[in-house]
């Protein structure tokens, strides 16, 4: 597992801090803007203690990768990392993980943000600042002005990028709650009707995503166009070794393409695909492994697979054939499955 060193703490809010990050190997954390790191808090308890915190900087343009943690009312993590993370503290993380991203860096991007939701949608909207040509429209939702995370710097985009950038800030405390009344006027200005609605990312509070996509398909945003993302608190474990693989019972035969290699591997019925693929040395990518994330996600392009759990993915992913390695069991002979897309 990387560890990571915090090099800088940034105090954004009076409740939200920003950890700068560098590896304890000096080697680069490579990731892809929106997506987030699986970080292990320092715990006694017999389960563990680790959230996920979405990685806040622009991969190609900072020099290092920030997470940014608010306290969670009763939260032992984010309280934990506010109270004892400073310079020097160092983290066990496990790869970064997400399919938040934007799918072209020259298409304009619509992004809605509500509270610390604002920490995967900063990393992209500097991103396609800094090295795309879209154009970015933030529609961001706080209590108050002193609530706003990234205040300073988002001022300092606007006016580097006057042509490409336009923020606007809904604040309870002077526009009250929005309603799908208002949200959906502000936002029918920001594109032209007859032209292909832009990539929305929406993130922040559970009701704020629900308005939002509400709104957005009132105005007939496909569903496709629109990206959310909804952490859930992990119950289990995630850095914990995987489990043991039943070499007894019955299994199927599974071709699976990780990162252009190509194996054929055993699939016990009781094992999921995560824990069969990490014992046969292949590095599959996982970060909750209780199917809250995504980032076991994997396409499944012949026979017939089923999921114990499923948070994240909707009806077009399944339709897709999208399903979640870490709860996938086999219910075919044989399948084929591929993680390059």
């Amino acid at each position: 597992m990387p560890i990571v060193r915090v090099r800088e703490v940034i105090k954004e809010t009076s409740d939200a801090h920003t950890l700068v990050l560098e590896s304890r190997e000096g080697e680069r954390l490579d990731y892809v803007a929106g997506q987030f790191l699986t970080v292990r808090i320092p715990s006694e308890r017999p389960e563990g203690a680790a959230r996920c915190y979405s990685l806040c900087t622009a991969p190609d343009h900072d020099e290092f990768p920030a997470v940014t943690v608010k306290r969670t009312a009763g939260g032992y993590a984010s309280n934990w990392l506010c109270d004892h993370a400073g310079v020097g503290t160092e983290l066990e993380v496990l790869a970064p993980s997400g399919i938040f991203t934007p799918s072209s860096l020259a298409d304009d991007v619509l992004l809605l943000a509500g509270g610390s939701g604002i920490t995967p949608v900063m990393s992209i909207l500097k991103t396609v600042l800094h090295s795309g040509t879209g154009s970015v429209v933030l529609v961001y939702g706080n209590r108050d002005e002193h609530s706003v995370i990234f205040a300073e710097q988002l001022r300092d985009l606007v006016a580097r990028f006057p042509d490409r950038l336009r923020v606007v800030h809904w604040l309870e405390s002077v526009q009250g709650l929005p309603s799908q009344a208002s949200l959906g006027g502000l936002l029918r200005g920001f594109w032209d009707r007859d032209a292909i609605a832009p990539e929305a990312f929406v993130c922040g509070p559970a009701p704020f995503m629900d308005l939002v996509e509400r709104t957005l398909a009132g105005l007939g945003v496909p569903e496709r166009r629109v990206h959310v993302e909804r952490f859930t608190s992990l119950t289990g474990d995630p850095f914990a070794a995987p489990a043991e693989i039943d070499e007894t019972g019955a299994a199927s035969e599974v071709e699976v393409t990780l990162n252009g290699e190509t194996r054929v591997l055993a699939w016990p019925e009781s094992n999921n695909l995560v824990d069969v693929m990490l014992a046969a040395g292949m590095e599959a990518p996982y970060s909750c492994r209780e199917g809250a994330c995504s980032a076991c996600a994997c396409i499944v392009l012949d026979g017939e697979v089923s999921m114990d759990r499923n948070e994240v993915l909707d009806d077009a992913d399944l339709a897709d054939g999208l399903v979640l390695g870490c709860q996938a069991r086999p219910r075919s002979a044989r399948i084929r499955l591929s993680y390059d897309g």
